[in-house]
C-alpha cells in the first residue's frame, strides 16, 4: 500500500524513512486540530515529520514530536512541538486502539497534505523492521532497477 496523491491533494511532506524502518499494515486520512499560525506554517513548509509517532489517550488520539517551526513575522508564534489532536470516527478509534493494544504494533504518519484546502495527514498501522528486512528490501529494489535498467539497453540498441 503506497501513499498516492491524487489529482487535487498537494504533498505538504511526506516520511520517506517510515516506509524504510516500518512495514506499513494499514493507513487512514485524517485531520489534524491546529491553530492559525500552525497552518500557515505547514502551507509554507516548515513542518519536520521524521520524529513523529502518533499516541492513545482517553479522548483520541494525539501525534506527537511533529515539529512546526513558527514562522518569523507571527504576532503569536506556537509552540513547535505541542502534541496534536488527530480527528478520525470513534470506530475507526476503536479499531486502531485494538491493534495496536493486541498485536504491539506503532501508529506512525506517513505524510501531511492538502486536500480541498484542508490540512490532513496519513497515519499508519505499522510493525517494525529487523535489519535483516532492511537488506533484503535494498537487494529487492536494486535488483529490479538493475533489471529494469538493462531492459531499456536492451530496447534501444
Amino acid at each position: 500500500m503506497t501513499a498516492v496523491a491524487k489529482p487535487g491533494d498537494r504533498t505538504v511532506i511526506s516520511n520517506r524513512r517510515a516506509r524504510h524502518d516500518y512495514d506499513i499494515l494499514e493507513t487512514w486520512e485524517c485531520g489534524i486540530v491546529l491553530v492559525g499560525s500552525e497552518v500557515k506554517s505547514m502551507r509554507a513548509g516548515t513542518v519536520d515529520i521524521t520524529d513523529a509517532w502518533a499516541s492513545i489517550e482517553r479522548d483520541g488520539i494525539y501525534l506527537k514530536n511533529l515539529t512546526v517551526q513558527p514562522l518569523p513575522h507571527t504576532a503569536y508564534p506556537h509552540e513547535p512541538r505541542r502534541a496534536r489532536k488527530l480527528l478520525l470516527h470513534a470506530k475507526e478509534i476503536e479499531q486502531i486502539k485494538k491493534s495496536v493494544d493486541h498485536d504491539k504494533k506503532t501508529l506512525i504518519p506517513l505524510r501531511i497534505y492538502l486536500k480541498k484546502g484542508l490540512i490532513k495527514t496519513e497515519i499508519a498501522l505499522a510493525t517494525g523492521k529487523k535489519k535483516g528486512d532492511k537488506r533484503e528490501a535494498i537487494k529487492t529494489r536494486e535488483a529490479t532497477r538493475e533489471a529494469t535498467s538493462a531492459m531499456r539497453r536492451a530496447h534501444k540498441g
